[in-house]
């Protein structure tokens, strides 16, 4: 017989286990529901976030970490997330959101002049001034003191200690500081505004502030935030403050036709276009100004310079201004480089190709190339990484990511060699003679020095001499390559390609089987056909010496490198 305490004993057994039962479920959902609520609130706050944005005449941009020490504008406290904006440079908290709209104006892209000639007062903002900054009345450093002690005017950029704050300097004359001659101030675009309205277009006529502008180069930023290791967005915010917002574009949103017409209200032959891309983007920005010589509005083309978020950036290596940009050098730098840049010429090519056969009824392919045309072992490289990209796009976010892919196909087409015989089943003319090719995988043909992410394929090693290429002289340097094998060779000055020699037009006849072929890094799969290159126009570009490697040492000779002012011929 079991005793009277046996079932007591049970119910405390069943009770314990309910009771573990409970807390192994509380331990589970607990966190879940907490996990849950959390996500909810967020979501909500990022709604009333983006309302507040929406209304907002600030460019507000959230963060949830502030990348250095930063102070809310209206509480005055110490915070680590919050937002800012990308015109002015406020930083407040979120729940100081709302009332910093309505305490801080923003920086205004047109406003009425307050002077006889055109000028504007400081538009101070508290706090948050560069550590590096000095004060424009004692000269001594800002930024150095906790809170919200010291001024910066979000047009000329200058700072004041807060005990050096007068009156005077409320009401004072702002000149736009250091980069006054690129900056369009708010009233110059008031008054065309207003001109437009009068059906005026003597834009030159209008008198912008004698103290800023002995040559006035006005700057267009065109960025591309999709390019290589997507700067793009940090740039844009950066270039916002520095110059007026209305200057700055973001290609992703508008199509550089559109921002360029910016041009059309500025002084003819004055300003200077920054492109902040690959060589891809540069490419589609002077198709652009393309149209505006279609349009009649020569007078109004600028001169393009070139930030390197690409790739390859080859033409921007060629124009001095380096093979990649990852952040080392301060966007102010960048745009002092800018101002110093001498004008030049670069040619520009058309290439037409004409399908054989059945598919000669089709309209002929043309496209315009500024770097260079391939056919072979680097044309299918850049057919596979496209392949690849358009699939899963979200992978190619790094430049060092895009050049191990392009090392991938590269090395796996060394051991299957799609392209091999290419000297059997194509013709090369050059300026209409007949070139006898030898045992080749690929041909290119060249426009600028540099190929393939930075490599001189036309000057090469070796002693032997050979006329320089130039990108101004109306001249295409034609070379051949063995492989993929002899490609990477090449690139770590191994070998030398094959030079087949220089020409005014080149045409190639692809006479049997499917190949692949690229112009400017645009790739595609091409079956028997006829390719004409000829001579289509100049593009006016600025060079940048200042970035000139070893490689350009001896083939830029002279100083001027073909450059020339930009009322020549266009």
């Amino acid at each position: 017989m079991e005793g009277p305490g046996s079932g007591s004993g049970a119910a405390s057994a069943v009770v314990a286990d309910w009771s573990l039962v409970f807390w192994t479920l509380c331990s589970v959902i607990l966190p879940v529901l907490i996990t849950l609520w959390c996500s909810f609130q967020r979501s909500r706050r990022q709604v009333l976030i983006r309302d507040i944005f929406r209304k907002s005449k600030h460019d507000w941009h959230y963060t949830d970490l502030f990348g250095q020490p930063s102070y809310c504008c209206v509480c005055a406290q110490h915070i680590l997330q919050g937002a800012f904006c990308n015109c002015c440079g406020l930083r407040v908290s979120e729940g100081c959101l709302k009332k910093a709209d309505q305490l801080f104006l923003c920086k205004e892209i047109m406003r009425s002049s307050s002077g006889a000639y055109g000028s504007m007062p400081h538009h101070w903002i508290r706090g948050n001034v560069p550590l590096c900054s000095c004060c424009m009345v004692c000269k001594q450093q800002c930024g150095t003191q906790p809170k919200l002690c010291d001024y910066r005017c979000v047009w000329c950029q200058h700072t004041v200690h807060d005990e050096c704050m007068l009156d005077r300097l409320k009401t004072e004359e702002c000149t736009f500081g250091e980069f006054r001659d690129l900056i369009i101030p708010p009233y110059y675009l008031s008054t065309i505004n207003q001109m437009r309205k009068d059906k005026r277009t003597s834009y030159e006529k209008v008198i912008v502030a004698p103290y800023c502008r002995k040559h006035w180069m006005p700057v267009i930023i065109l960025a591309n935030t999709r390019s290589g290791n997507n700067m793009g967005e940090t740039l844009l915010g950066e270039f916002k403050i520095l110059l007026n917002p209305v200057q700055v574009f973001d290609l992703s949103k508008i199509a550089p036709a559109k921002a360029l017409q910016l041009c059309t209200l500025l002084p003819c032959n004055a300003v200077r276009v920054l492109v902040c891309g690959g060589d891809g983007t540069v490419g589609w920005v002077l198709d652009a100004i393309d149209e505006m010589k279609i349009k009649g509005q020569e007078r109004y083309i600028p001169q393009v310079a070139i930030l390197p978020l690409g790739t390859g950036n080859d033409l921007s290596n060629t124009l001095g201004w380096g093979a990649g940009y990852a952040g080392e050098v301060p966007v102010e730098q960048i745009l002092r480089n800018v101002m110093e840049a001498d004008g030049i010429k670069l040619d520009r090519w058309k290439v037409q190709v004409t399908n054989k056969g059945y598919y000669n009824l089709r309209k002929p392919k043309v496209f315009t190339m500024n770097n260079y045309f391939s056919i072979g072992p680097d044309a299918l490289m850049a057919l596979n990484f496209h392949a690849h990209r358009e699939k899963t796009p979200s992978l190619f976010s790094s430049r060092i990511i895009n050049k191990a892919v392009y090392f991938f196909y590269g090395t796996k087409d060394c051991l299957v060699q799609e392209c091999k015989d290419l000297n059997k089943k194509v013709e090369l003319e050059l300026d209409g003679e007949r070139i006898e090719l030898p045992n080749l995988e690929g041909i290119i043909v060249l426009n600028i020095g540099y190929w393939g992410g930075g490599c001189r394929l036309w000057e090469g090693m070796g002693d032997e001499p050979y006329p320089l290429a130039r990108h101004d002289d109306g001249l295409l340097e034609v070379v051949g390559v063995h492989g993929s094998f002899h490609c990477a060779q090449i690139q770590v000055k191994l070998a030398n390609p094959v030079r087949l020699g220089q020409a005014h037009t080149v045409r190639l006849i692809l006479k049997s089987s499917k190949m692949p072929m690229q112009v400017d890094g645009e790739p595609w799969a091409q079956g028997p056909c006829t390719v004409t290159i000829t001579h289509k126009t100049h593009a006016l570009m600025l060079y940048h010496s200042g970035e000139q490697t070893d490689d350009d040492a001896s083939s830029t000779s002279e100083p001027d490198h073909g450059r020339e002012e930009v009322d020549g011929d266009v």
